[in-house]
């Protein structure tokens, strides 16, 4: 059987079942992609998976993982300049981080191509907001493709790749959650090696490069020109189902495969114009469908993108289609699965598609609250800075697996923006503050990704409050990669900043922690205390993959009073309350790292007879 590397490599053409960040990839190598940047973040990490998956020695193009999605559109940018197709991937707030770059690329010839495959989060599964990206495309003249399935992920990129090798600009495909994880039997085409490689960077013929001055204009000017070519491509990425009817429905993406779901053979009853690039539109097509319909709703996830644009030319156009975009409130809200369709489709035309049906649920359901991993180190940091800090000090959260300690029983983290914010929040908090204490938690992948600007303002500005940097070797919210902490040792960096203060403790090392975490409040100015703990399920996975199967088991002596400090105060999942109001610990999720065992008053918490700590 082929390995999931070994399917992408073949030379084709072939067919397979795949997910859209995995046909990306095999795009990637068809296309002749020479380099692959990233920063990991969901909706997109398994486009990493699925390139690591092919062994280096036979995988055709560089792959790596910058330091932030800023440099790794750069570097994907640099490499582009000298003639090598690049492509750069992150998900939908990296977009906020790569912005003072990224306007400028329509202003550039870029003469090797490049795709920015940006993973926008519909729904919020992954994210700590909805935003639509699209308003960065039009705000930068950058022309946009959004597949609907994984098939149309794979043949946009390559179209998408042909577009920008012609114009010598950035291309962006937006996927979202779903088109991203939409799995299907895909056709893939012929894979040709190509080991040449060019080096072309010449400034003085392709420039300017830099947009000072009358320079500016010029560049802006090629933009807009090239946008205005891109408005004649957009025609030919169209689909239109039309069966005669007076109602039409204009979308795009993931809204597309939905309504064909939805409506079943009810799709009879009303036409449907599907876009494939949603910037620039195709103003000739889209004329001519509201031309011949009575009606037209516009069906898009998020922000009223299209719809402002299509009610703009209809206005040009003195047409006098009605046009109906976004009826309340909830269609600018989660993603458009199958029930929000029905909703928005029965709220436009009720004898179109039948009123959804709320169902009745015959048991009583509770939310669950999402939960750190048995184990985790984090968990253990909480636990002490609960007990240090008061009701009335500040503690500031910032982007990680580590933002989970705002939830009960915790509550560690009152306020977050973005990556790497807590710095310069926790900085702000602490001025005109004698009385209560801040400190700020950073990851140690974030402290690299957008944490040292805010350190050095601390530092620059004596500012006083504590930094805690919660180190777990590894970005552990998506999926553990690796970042620059593998080989850039934090404590190096924080005493080139020329901080004093900085203390290490092991996050397990409950007393000793506690010991530094008020010895650091109490130190005069800015601190920083670096708390390890390796991540334990990265850990146990890789013993398991080592063959260290067996793990310690905990349980519950009979000390136990019943005080729930397991459950209420240091909250594993793997303690849970049962009937007769007793703790149980669930074998299936303890992992038997033991650090559970000094948070109960009564001491009744112990390893299973014969275990060894």
């Amino acid at each position: 059987m082929k390995t999931l590397g070994g399917i992408l490599v073949q030379k084709g053409p072939f067919e397979e079942i795949v997910i859209g960040n995995t046909a990306i990839v095999r795009a990637m190598i068809e296309g002749g992609v020479k380099v692959v940047t990233s920063y990991p973040g969901s909706p997109t990490p398994e486009i990493a998976e699925a390139i690591n998956s092919i062994p280096k020695e036979v995988r055709p193009f560089y792959f790596e993982f910058s330091v932030n999605e800023k440099v790794a559109l750069e570097v994907a940018f640099g490499a582009a300049l000298n003639g090598n197709t690049s492509c750069v991937f992150f998900k939908s707030v990296g977009m906020n981080v790569v912005a003072d770059s990224f306007v400028q690329l329509s202003m550039m010839r870029i003469p090797g191509g490049m795709i920015i495959v940006v993973g926008d989060d519909p729904g919020a599964n992954s994210s700590q907001n909805e935003q639509d990206n699209r308003h960065y495309m039009r705000m930068s003249y950058t022309p946009v493709f959004e597949p609907c399935n994984a098939q149309e992920i794979y043949d946009m990129f390559l179209e998408a790749l042909r577009i920008s090798r012609t114009f010598e600009s950035a291309i962006v495909i937006r996927l979202t959650t779903h088109t991203a994880h939409f799995k299907q039997k895909v056709r893939f085409g012929e894979y040709i090696p190509n080991s040449t490689s060019m080096s072309i960077f010449d400034p003085k013929k392709r420039g300017p490069y830099i947009p000072l001055g009358e320079a500016v204009f010029m560049m802006k000017r090629r933009a807009l020109e090239n946008l205005q070519k891109y408005s004649e491509i957009s025609e030919n990425h169209v689909k239109l189902i039309a069966k005669g009817n007076q109602r039409g429905i204009i979308t795009a993406g993931l809204p597309f495969a939905t309504i064909l779901d939805v409506l079943g053979e009810r799709v009879d009853y009303v036409d449907i114009l599907k876009l494939g690039m949603i910037h620039p539109l195709p103003r000739k097509a889209v004329v001519q469908f509201l031309k011949s319909h009575k009606e037209v709703k516009i069906v898009e996830e998020l922000d009223d993108f299209l719809e402002e644009k299509i009610k703009a030319i209809a206005y040009d156009e003195g047409l006098e289609t009605k046009i109906i975009g976004k009826l309340s409130i909830d269609e600018w809200i989660g993603e458009y699965l199958p029930d929000k369709v029905e909703e928005v489709l029965f709220d436009t035309w009720p004898d179109l598609v039948e009123k959804p049906e709320v169902p009745k649920m015959s048991i009583k359901t509770v939310k669950r609250v999402p939960q750190l991993c048995p184990g985790c180190g984090h968990r253990a940091a909480f636990y002490v800075i609960s007990k240090v800090l008061s009701e009335r000090d500040i503690s500031v959260a910032d982007i990680g697996c580590h933002t989970l300690g705002y939830l009960p029983p915790y509550e560690v983290g009152q306020v977050l923006l973005c990556m790497g914010h807590s710095n310069g929040t926790a900085s702000g908090l602490s001025l005109f503050n004698s009385e209560r204490k801040v400190i700020a938690l950073i990851g140690d992948s974030t402290f690299f990704h957008a944490g040292l600007p805010g350190i050095i303002n601390a530092v620059y500005n004596d500012h006083k409050y504590v930094l805690i940097v919660m180190e777990n070797y590894t970005t552990a919210m998506t999926g553990h990669q690796d970042h620059a902490g593998s080989k850039i040792k934090i404590k190096s960096v924080l005493e080139a900043f020329g901080i004093k203060n900085i203390y290490e403790v092991d996050t397990y090392n409950y007393e000793r922690f506690e010991q530094v975490l008020r010895e650091a409040i109490a130190a005069q100015g800015f601190s920083v205390i670096i708390a390890r703990h390796p991540c334990m399920l990265k850990f146990t996975r890789e013993r398991r993959v080592k063959g260290f199967a067996k793990v310690r088991q905990v349980r519950v002596t009979e000390k136990c009073n019943l005080a729930m400090s397991c459950i209420s105060i240091f909250g594993c999942p793997s303690f849970q309350r049962i009937e007769g109001n007793r703790v149980l610990v669930q074998k299936e999720l303890c992992i038997g790292d033991g650090s559970c065992l000094a948070v109960c008053p009564k001491g009744a918490l112990a390893y299973e007879e014969g275990d060894q700590r």
